[in-house]
């Protein structure tokens, strides 16, 4: 019964002893090992030994963090009040350093890029934010990015993904598109009739040049209206003379042959 004890008290002690020593670090981690409190450095991936009491080890993840930039008030350099959200992504590229220097790098980053978007979105006027979002979004990366590089960790990315205007500045914005669409509209029209006016032109110079052409354009005007049925078909003063001066002209073309 002695002997049974012992052993039992045995196994236990190794099984508690393995608990201790063996620890398993996947693909996408890393382990900062510490002897004593002393970091002695970085461990993994795959199955690592440590010496129980002695060694511990802190997991920190290799993978890209997503991170909310939660909605804050800004006003902007034209004194405009917007409400703004982002998303910032970074990473660990240094585990030693993200553990030794920061207490809470998480809670730093994020911190550090409200205060960032907040200081470089009141740089730029409101019609800036809105026409340069990718130039405003990497100056707000590059600052973060000067704050994190001591922490060993990178940002990659940061977007502006919400901006929020007040009802009366939607209002301003949506009138002076209107007022935009319609003097787009305006020049268009005097366009069309400026061509129109041009053609007009051209075709009186040739019927000046050519009368016989107002009495084919006018027969062919007649063509149309007999299309639709009409019983009574009026014709202008003016027709009539062009069709006399026809006459006068095919006579003098006889009389000359």
């Amino acid at each position: 019964m002695y002997s049974f004890d012992w052993v039992a008290s045995s196994l236990i002690g190794l099984l508690v002893l393995a608990y201790l020593s063996l620890k398993i670090v996947k693909e996408y981690d890393r382990g900062v090992i510490f002897f004593l409190g002393k970091v002695t450095g970085v461990r993994g991936p795959g199955l690592i030994i440590l010496i129980p009491v002695l060694e511990q080890m802190t997991k920190v993840t290799l993978r890209t963090i997503t991170m909310n930039i939660p909605s804050q008030k800004i006003i902007t350099k034209d004194n405009v009040s917007i409400d703004i959200a982002a998303v910032a992504y970074y990473k660990i590229i240094d585990p030693q350093r993200s553990v030794v220097a920061i207490e809470d790098i998480t809670s730093a980053v994020n911190q550090i890029s409200q205060t960032t978007v907040r200081n470089v979105v009141g740089q730029f006027s409101l019609d800036q934010l809105l026409s340069q979002t990718i130039n405003i979004n990497q100056q707000i990366k590059n600052v973060i990015d000067g704050h994190t590089e001591p922490w060993g960790a990178e940002v990659t990315a940061v977007e502006i993904k919400d901006i929020i205007l007040p009802d009366n500045m939607q209002r301003a914005m949506a009138k002076e598109a209107e007022a935009e669409r319609e003097r787009r509209a305006k020049i268009v029209a005097a366009e069309g009739e400026f061509q129109a006016a041009v053609k007009l032109g051209e075709a009186a110079d040739i019927i000046a040049a050519h009368p016989v052409a107002l009495q084919l354009r006018s027969l062919q005007t007649m063509a149309e209206i007999a299309t639709e049925k009409n019983s009574t078909i009026i014709f202008p003063a003016q027709f009539m003379a062009t069709v006399q001066e026809a006459f006068m002209t095919i006579n003098k073309d006889i009389g000359k042959s």
